[in-house]
Parts: C-alpha cells; structure tokens; sequence
C-alpha cells in the first residue's frame, strides 16, 4: 500500500470537538494533549466563522490555535462550509451545505490555507458528507464539486498539504452494497478520486472489526482502480450502539415518543438555548432518565448521575477500548489515529437531554476548572492514552500473532525503533461483563532474560521468563509486555 503522502511513521493524535471558538472564546488545548503524547490534534472551522461577511476575515480562532503549535506536531482542519451568507442552508453551525458560489468557497479556502502558512498538514472537506440532513445538506455531486474547488485551492497555497475525504462513518464498512451511505459515498470515490489524498474512516464500531472494516476501506478505493492511505479520524469506545439490549431499549423509548409526537412542556433544562418547551428528543432522553433504574446497565453507565459502580466500570471499558483500537488499527496499516475527544466543547456544558450526549458525552479525556483545561482533571481514559502513547513511541510496525488453538487470544507483536521487544496481549470477550471472567494463562516465547508487564491502568501484571519463555496469565485488559527497560 502507497504511503508515501503521509509523512513517515505513527503518529496519535485528538479531536478537540467540533466547536473550537465558535460558541465560546477558543482556549488552549495544544499544550494540554502534547502532555498526553497525542503529535497530532484535529479540530474544525467553519466557513461563517472565519468570514462572516464576504470578503471579512476575522482569524481569531485560527490565531488562537496558531499561537499554540510548536512545529512537533501535526495539525488537521475539517473545514465546514456552514455560512449565514454563503451557502444554500443559511446555518453558523450544522449541518453545513453547498456553496453559492464555488469561486467565493475558493477563495475562502485559499485565505485559510494562507494564513496557516504551511502549519497545517491535513485539510478536509467536511465530515461524514454521506450522513445527509445532518453533516451535509446536500447531494454527492455536490459534494464532490465542493471538494474539487478544496482540492484546487489548497495545492495552490500550500502544495504538501494533504486534502482528507469527509469521514466515513463507523457503519459504511457493514453496510449493504445499495445502501445509501454505500451508493453516496460510491459517488464520492469515483468522481472525487483525483480531489483527495487520504481516506477517512472512523472506528467507532466493534473493535474486533477494525482490520475488516479498515480493508472494506481499501477495497471501496480499488473497485474503482485505485488506493489511498486510510487514516482514523475518529475513534473511541464503548458506546450504546455496541450492546444490543441498550440500543433497543433507547429504540423503544425514543419510537414511543417520535410516534405520538410528544413535546413535554416541561423546562429543557441543561440544554443551551432551549425554551420552556422541550423537543421529542428532550422529551424521550427525559423518559429515559425516569426510568434508569429499570434501564440495562449498560445503557444505564452512558447517563449522567448512574451508580458510582457503573460509571467505574465505563471507565475500565473505555481504558481498554482505547488501547485496543489502536492496536489493531496499527495492525491494519493504518499510521494516523485521532482519538474522539479531548475535552467538552465548552466549560461546565453537559447534554443530559441530547442523544449526541448519550452517545460520546463521557468519552472526553480531559476536563475544565476555572474556565480551562487542567490535566489534573484528565479521565483514566486520558492515563490509558498517554500510557499507550509511551509504550508505542517509536513503533514502526504492529503484526497480530495467531495462537494455535485459541482464536480469541488477540497477540501482537510490536516493532519499535531502537527499542527492546514488546507484545500486546488480551483475551477477547464481551467488554461488558469479561472483565468478570477469571484470566487465563499466557506462554510465549521471549528472547531476552527479563520481562515486564503492565496493563491499559498502569499496574504491574506478574510475569516470569524462564528457559527462553515468559509465562503471565491474561484477560480482557491488554497488557504490555516488554523488558525492564521498556
């Protein structure tokens, strides 16, 4: 596979969210997910924000970032064609839609692309075109015109940048070959493949699917006699959609509501810029808060106030999840991964009334006090990445390890540079309950004298290396294995 856009080796990086100065003044956040180890960071900027009136730039945001790089890392601008002025759906935030006028989207780009002044690596034309209504309010076609003008403009200014398809969501790779997200993004690859340079896939599905899903990826790219690389824009775990019983249990409710076309009059508290009266959405996520202690938990540990065993537990799963999916994205070839998300939007916001809030509002690493990020207030899933980050540090290579006889022993072996041997080890079950199930144990090959364990939480896991062999047990949380010197 041609890797030659991407600059060499693996990089990690976050997503700050999709409102970075928007609807708030844009703080720092460079500095904080350096200390995490992330090398790169992903953010968003809409067309409205930069130009709210033609031909008027305002750059605050844009500076504001700027101020905050030091050259190490890579940066990576979706940028949103959402504009009052601009486009056919008038809107400051989602979901963006076409230009007008392409040669104003141009040059709208062009002055972005300028005034980073080659700081920016990756640019992408939207995100996740293909969920239509919501991330894009347009047509395929559309699409792909917006992104031949992106294309266009950004090699004018800046020929080493790189332009990135609007993500694919998690579910493209699954999806029947005549769905719409199939037939949609069918249109982007074979009328866009001269406009991009990477491909975007996010991960947010079942991690035991992610080589499948990454090489579904690829194989969209060839049916049409070509081959980008793919990166990961988006990942993290768990979420509702992974657990069967939590999905349908939110289905009912919400179809319930959605049927009767139900509005409570009540207060839509805890969501900005809400009346007094709350939308079906509102009203259907406040049924479901009636009703938690009856819910399945794990629908139940998404939701604000759960049970302080539950919300433990999602921590654990998250710590996993986050280890796991990079490692098998690695495995996969994939070289750039961007982990959903840094922090909340905005200081002390929570969305216990949104879907979108149930769904990744307790994914964030990192939260605020006194109006900024404090890596003191960083979630376990923060300490898993940077953990993960360290013992990856340098990797070039990642191969899973078939283990006769115990398909679900998940078993790589990484290469890193000027560094000693390390193995990634876990036994695969069921994130929810498997941490329950007692470990098994592990033997393996080893080459050198001495070795060292230690899991996705930083604790010490007990091993021995003996007659040329280590021997440790194993379980649902991956382990580093590695020598004292790591």
């Amino acid at each position: 596979m041609n890797q030659s856009s991407i600059p060499p080796g693996v990089v990690f990086g976050v997503v700050r969210g999709i409102t970075y100065g928007l609807f708030g003044k844009p703080d720092e956040f460079v500095p904080q997910a350096r200390e995490l180890g992330a090398g790169a960071v992903r953010l968003y900027v809409y067309w409205g924000q930069v130009e709210p009136e033609p031909g008027r730039y305002v750059w605050d945001a844009v500076d504001a970032l700027l101020a905050q790089l030091d050259g190490t890392e890579e940066v990576w601008i979706t940028v949103c064609s959402s504009s009052l002025w601009a486009t056919r759906q008038p809107t400051r935030f989602l979901p963006p839609s076409p230009a007008h006028d392409l040669h104003a989207y141009g040059a709208f780009v062009r002055a972005l692309v300028a005034r980073c002044a080659g700081r920016v690596r990756y640019w992408q034309c939207d995100n996740e075109p293909c969920s239509v209504g919501l991330l894009w309010a347009g047509t395929a076609e559309e699409y792909v015109a917006q992104l031949r003008v992106m294309h266009h403009a950004v090699k004018e200014v800046d020929p080493d940048a790189l332009v990135v398809l609007g993500g694919a969501p998690y579910g493209l790779a699954s999806s029947a070959s005549d769905s719409p997200e199939r037939t949609f993004f069918d249109v982007l690859l074979r009328d866009g493949r001269e406009h991009f340079d990477v491909f975007d896939v996010h991960l947010y599905g079942d991690a035991a699917r992610i080589p499948a899903d990454v090489e579904t990826s690829r194989q969209l790219m060839r049916a049409h006699g070509y081959e980008k690389p793919v990166v990961a824009g988006e990942y993290n775990g768990p979420w509702p959609d992974l657990y069967p019983e939590a999905t349908q249990a939110m289905h009912e409710v919400m179809a319930a509501v959605f049927a009767a076309g139900t509005v409570d009059g009540a207060d839509g508290a805890g969501v900005p810029g809400d009346g007094p009266a709350r939308t079906p959405e509102q009203t259907a996520m406040a049924m479901l808060y009636d009703r938690a202690e009856s819910l399945p938990p794990t629908l139940r540990m998404f939701m604000d106030g759960c049970p302080a065993e539950l919300e433990a537990k999602r921590h654990r799963i998250n710590c996993r999840e986050i280890v796991m999916r990079n490692v098998l994205a690695l495995s996969a070839g994939v070289r750039r991964t961007m982990c959903w998300n840094l922090a909340p939007e905005v200081p002390d916001y929570r969305e216990p009334l949104s879907v979108m809030g149930l769904l990744f509002g307790k994914l964030a690493l990192m939260d605020y006090e006194d109006g900024g990020l404090r890596l003191r207030l960083r979630h376990p899933a923060a300490d898993a990445f940077a953990l993960m980050a360290g013992m990856l540090a340098g990797v070039g290579q990642v191969n899973r390890v078939p283990v006769p006889g115990r398909a679900s022993l998940f078993l790589f072996d990484v290469r890193r540079a000027g560094r000693g041997p390390l193995l990634v080890v876990w036994d695969q079950r069921d994130s929810f309950t498997g941490e329950d199930e007692p470990p098994v144990p592990f033997d393996w090959p080893w080459p050198v004298s001495d070795a060292r364990a230690l899991d996705v939480f930083g604790q010490e896991h007990q091993v021995e290396v003996l007659d040329g062999r280590l021997r440790t047990s194993v379980s649902v949380t991956p382990v580093f294995v590695t020598t004292r010197e790591g």
